[in-house]
């Protein structure tokens, strides 16, 4: 009994000590997506790419149309000529789907390589916004539960952001 009431005092001891420590720390959380969704440089991203996907779309589209066109022309054709076109076909349809994958490919990896960027540049703004306001901990907000908006600093690290991106310095040194 005794031995229980000493570990049920060190538990509270430990639990008091444990909230005491992180009352003292100055803790924030942001909206990751929002920073992403509305920051300058992620727009502008997603324009340039969706130019390049367009112009992808454009050319795969010719050469879809021109298998076809080459579909259509052979029931039109003698069997040595039908021959001699299903082989320029298969081709055909070959390069379109080599063609398809590879841009896809690309597409995906120019993609990941600027979110990476995004992503470094909203984690460097933060922290160097953390450090400058004695921050100790910044959560993504999507961890909480529970989440009380006084401690947002969305809108904070946003501007600081878009106002680095303006100058050109979007890692916020």
């Amino acid at each position: 009994m005794k031995k229980g009431v000493i570990i049920l005092a060190a538990m509270v001891f430990c639990f008091t000590a444990v909230n005491l420590a992180l009352a003292a720390d100055k803790i924030a959380s942001v909206d990751v997506g929002k920073l992403f969704d509305e920051y300058q440089k992620t727009k502008e991203y997603d324009k340039t790419l969706e130019q390049k996907a367009t112009a992808y779309e454009k050319d795969r589209d010719a050469k879809i149309q021109e298998i076809k066109q080459l579909q259509d022309k052979l029931g039109l054709l003698t069997d040595q000529e039908k021959e001699k076109k299903q082989k320029e076909l298969e081709e055909k349809m070959k390069d379109a789907k080599e063609f398809t994958t590879s841009k896809e490919m690309e597409l995906k990896k120019e993609r990941d390589d600027r979110l990476r960027e995004v992503f470094k540049d909203i984690e460097t703004v933060a922290g160097a916004y953390a450090q400058k306001e004695g921050y100790t901990m910044v959560f993504n907000d999507r961890v909480f539960i529970y989440n009380n908006k006084a401690n947002d600093i969305t809108d904070k690290i946003l501007g600081e952001l878009q106002s680095n991106y303006k100058k050109g310095a979007p890692s916020g040194k």
